[in-house]
């Protein structure tokens, strides 16, 4: 993740937009988390914030957005996919979809609580 930082790749897709808005940091971290474990996304993810002055709000919602997205997909989270895997080995099979129809539904709800509890502060 370092090389990818030191690179400027990452950065040069917020030049379009204001990478520490929080609607930003949503949907960046919910949807890149889908290809990269969250934990290297905030790695890449963190230096960006702090060098454009990020407080507590924009961190809380990056350790939000990060960790729900793991719910959305099956490749969100590794645990998916071993639990899949095991759930396979005893005969029950969850497609891609079946996951989906429950992890757009959970992330959603859990996208609107942290953005209630963000809007707090």
């Amino acid at each position: 993740m370092e090389s990818v930082r030191v690179s400027g790749f990452f950065q040069s897709y917020f030049v379009r937009f204001e990478a520490s808005s929080i609607p930003v940091i949503f949907s960046t971290s919910i949807f890149l988390s889908q290809f990269i474990s969250n934990v290297p996304l905030v790695a890449l993810y963190l230096p960006l914030l702090q060098q454009q002055g990020a407080g507590l709000v924009e961190l809380v919602a990056l350790a939000a957005g990060s960790t729900i997205a793991g719910n959305l997909f099956v490749l969100g989270a590794a645990s998916n996919v071993i639990i899949i895997q095991n759930a396979e080995e005893r005969g029950v099979y969850i497609s891609f979809l079946d996951f989906a129809k429950i992890g757009v539904l959970v992330t959603l709800v859990n996208f609107l609580v942290y953005w209630a509890f963000i809007s707090l502060f």
